[in-house]
């Protein structure tokens, strides 16, 4: 047992007084979530009145587009800003050139507007940009002779935000990673008029392992086969190209930028909050959301405390807003207090 000092005073420094109670650990937390930080990703499917689970996301549905504004009711009412739409295109609408992704009446567009009519300006809506729910092959650009192709692509994907914009969309998210596309639609956007459309890179999305869920969720894992994406997604192993890439996509426009995955990025994250100071969002991914919830099944985990302290963990490293598929549970865990 150490000696105390002469004066009694040893130690004169004790951290825990702090953390003694409830309240003296909310009064010093440096730290703080709440439901304003949390963007909630909807899958959208075909019919109507169908709500279909996700084996591998447990917990998660697709909903028709006829349910959409029940569902997003409850993320105004628990605080939620905003949702991201994600459609499960029907095999038999996917080709090679993704000419669905351009379809004024495709999922996402009719998602779009059933949500804009019922809710206005009450909640954003962040539309995806990227071919891969909508391609034959699986791909998130046009394959040309074996190889997905830059520029090519970028024609087709100006066309896919468009009818986005046109259907309401506020925030286009293009997911792609195709070089120059953030300038390319910014260009398509302004010269249509929709420049108050804001855009969401998905400036630094790796080549990660985690994305099998969602894949499994928007129907695109049987079409790429034992394809990968990793001309186009960035190596795990690279930290500084990710500055870069975001630099890029400031500077030809961005109004957001966003690391994907989430928590195995979260030095990235960190990085590019102290290097820009710009609108930071991570995703916690389909994979990140699959491993609480499945250990929480088993009993391994507590399902809340592990969900409340990933989501802390984002806004610690810099993320000024977290895509999660626990946002409504995440929002009413904490509006419950």
């Amino acid at each position: 047992m150490p000696t105390p000092d002469p004066l009694g005073r040893f130690p004169a420094v004790r951290l825990r007084r702090s953390r003694r109670y409830a309240w003296s650990r909310a009064l010093v937390a440096e730290t703080r979530l709440s439901p304003a930080d949390l963007i909630w990703p909807v899958f959208v499917c075909e019919g109507s009145g169908r709500s279909e689970p996700i084996a591998s996301l447990p917990g998660v549905e697709r909903q028709s587009v006829d349910r959409l504004p029940h569902a997003v009711a409850e993320a105004i009412e628990l605080g939620i800003p905003a949702i991201a739409l994600f459609p499960a295109t029907p095999a038999e609408r996917k080709t090679p050139d993704a000419r669905e992704a351009w379809n004024p009446e495709n999922l996402m567009c009719c998602a779009l507007r059933a949500v804009k009519q019922a809710h206005g300006e009450a909640i954003g809506l962040v539309a995806d940009v990227a071919l891969d729910p909508y391609s034959s092959h699986g791909q998130d650009g046009l394959v040309i002779d074996g190889y997905v192709a830059n520029d090519e692509t970028l024609a087709a994907l100006a066309q896919q935000a468009l009818v986005q914009a046109e259907a309401g969309c506020d925030i286009i998210a293009p997911s792609d990673m195709m070089d120059g596309r953030i300038g390319h639609l910014r260009a398509a956007l302004d010269g249509a008029g929709f420049e108050r459309v804001a855009l969401m890179a998905y400036a630094a999305k790796y080549a990660s392992a985690y994305y099998g869920p969602f894949r499994d969720a928007v129907g695109s894992a049987g079409a790429l086969g034992k394809a990968d994406k990793k001309t186009y997604q960035m190596d795990p192993a690279n930290g500084d190209e990710a500055l870069r890439e975001v630099a890029l996509d400031l500077a030809e426009g961005a109004d957001m930028v966003m690391v994907k995955p989430g928590q195995p990025y979260l030095d990235i994250v960190s990085r590019v909050k102290r290097e820009f100071g710009a609108p930071t969002f991570a995703y916690q991914v389909s994979g990140e959301y699959a491993q609480i919830a499945a250990a929480a099944e088993r009993g391994w985990l507590d399902r809340e405390g592990a969900m409340l302290e990933s989501l802390i963990a984002f806004k610690r490293a810099g993320a000024d807003g977290v895509l999660t598929y626990f946002a409504l549970e995440a929002a009413r865990a904490l509006q419950a207090g």
